[in-house]
């Protein structure tokens, strides 16, 4: 089993000012109907910061958004002071989509090595990336011959080839074991504990006890960007479940 080196898994809060995403009145339309409405946010670099929602909030939309790879209807967006999607964040941004982003035909060292020679990056970049993740006695597997966690951690690896300043993930821990949820948050935390900012979707509100603060969305709109504790403090939650339920009973009486 691989866990994270004991070091690597402090976390302490952000203490850097400057912002990694800004996001001004954006407004997102898929197909002819409005997907995101008028958001509105900020996040620090070297924040971990959880984009929390039910299924079909927007979560996925969003981080397409953000890494350029949706078209967005309106309002300002920037990253790590630029327009999604231009050269200059090319090799500054890492994304793992939802569903695996790597060949299942080819082994964990190939896929590495495959991304990294699209980015530019070196062989030796792309072994760093697979010793990050915890895989170098499986580097010559096939992923398609890996556990599910495994995989997931596959993936991770080709989205840090490079030391990206921003990490965009797409619920990477969905039907993981909870082993391998804690593994892959430790490692998170301490990469966000050397300076990266990170963007995690997930629908299971607890997990939100591990991030800096959290994006609340439902039907494409923001209910909220808190802190954990603000969370529970201001709606008198008992849990993150219950503490999002009350947010969103408070939301439509108001």
């Amino acid at each position: 089993m691989w866990l994270a080196p004991a070091l690597r898994t402090v976390r302490l809060a952000p203490v850097r000012t400057e912002t990694a995403i800004r996001v001004q009145g954006l407004d997102v339309a898929l197909r002819g109907s409005d997907v995101l409405h008028d958001l509105a946010f900020e996040i620090l670099r070297g924040a971990i910061v959880g984009l929390m929602g039910p299924s079909g909030a927007g979560k996925t939309t969003l981080m397409r958004a953000i890494v350029g790879a949706q078209r967005v209807k309106g309002g300002e967006l920037r990253v790590l002071g630029h327009r999604p999607g231009t050269a200059e964040l090319r090799h500054r941004v890492g994304y793992v989509t939802q569903g695996l982003s790597v060949y299942r035909d080819l082994t964990v060292q190939q896929n590495a090595e495959y991304f990294a020679a699209l980015q530019g990056h070196s062989r030796a970049s792309a072994m760093d990336a697979v010793a990050a993740v915890g895989l170098s006695d499986f580097a010559r597997r096939r992923v398609d011959r890996l556990s599910g966690g495994q995989a997931s951690r596959a993936s991770l690896a080709c989205a840090l080839v490079g030391d990206p300043a921003l990490l965009v993930l797409d619920e990477p821990t969905v039907g993981l074991d909870p082993v391998t949820r804690e593994e892959i948050w430790q490692h998170l935390q301490g990469l966000a504990g050397q300076g990266t900012t990170i963007l995690v979707s997930s629908h299971v509100m607890d997990e939100a006890a591990r991030c800096d603060s959290v994006l609340l969305l439902r039907d494409g709109r923001l209910l909220a960007h808190l802190t954990p504790g603000q969370l529970l403090e201001r709606t008198g939650g008992t849990s993150y479940d219950d503490a999002f339920l009350r947010l969103i009973r408070s939301g439509e009486s108001m």
